[in-house]
């Protein structure tokens, strides 16, 4: 079932020029990779024996979800803004080595969602259960690397608008715990200051103690 949304008067819209500008690009999206301080975050996590992973999903989504840009998408050839955006992020098989797509609705806390994220993620046996909605943030996590640089396969779909968080595997500078982190996003709706303001919720989201 896909979360409301409202069309958008593109007449009346103050990015519509912005968009049009954007859209039809060879390469419509954009990536930027920086680091993330998740000192206190790790810690709070593993006092809740939260997993690192899903715990992260829901931070990164429920941050994305509060900036109202990352909830624009391409629909039917017309802009729409999403009430919510749910989440799908991809899960290792370890007997197998390959990953699976898994889709999640949002919940209110951490805790609901991580119970829900582990309930269908492990009882999922398909790698792929369908076509991704396009209410969706698309995580992809790789905790075997630390990274400083990513890039993603291009689908030439250039009005898939949906945003791609990763992150790699996290380690220690100058006392505290750093984890790198990249944002892709449709350049149609989302600019640099967007993404900066992503960023800066997520810092003060990972820093808080109300988890």
């Amino acid at each position: 079932m896909v979360n409301p949304y409202r069309v958008i008067d593109e007449k009346t819209w103050k990015r519509a020029s912005h968009c049009m500008i954007f859209k039809d690009s060879v390469e419509p999206s954009f990536c930027i990779t920086f680091e993330l301080y998740i000192t206190n975050f790790l810690k709070k996590v593993r006092e809740n024996k939260y997993s690192f992973t899903l715990a992260m999903v829901y931070a990164v989504c429920k941050c994305a979800n509060e900036i109202e840009e990352f909830r624009y998408r391409f629909l039917d050839e017309k802009v729409v803004l999403f009430e919510r955006i749910d989440t799908a992020f991809t899960y290792l098989n370890k007997d197998t080595e390959l990953f699976k797509v898994v889709n999640v609705p949002m919940r209110d806390t951490m805790e609901e969602y991580v119970k829900l994220a582990e309930k269908i993620a492990g009882e999922q046996e398909e790698y792929f259960a369908g076509p991704l909605g396009n209410d969706v943030f698309q995580c992809s996590p790789m905790p075997w690397i630390t990274y400083t640089h990513i890039s993603h396969t291009n689908s030439g779909k250039k009005y898939n608008s949906t945003p791609l968080f990763d992150w790699g595997k996290y380690y220690e500078k100058n006392g505290e715990i750093v984890l790198p982190f990249s944002v892709q996003a449709h350049h149609s709706f989302v600019d640099g200051i967007h993404i900066g303001k992503f960023a800066d919720r997520l810092r003060e989201y990972l820093m808080s103690d109300n988890l």
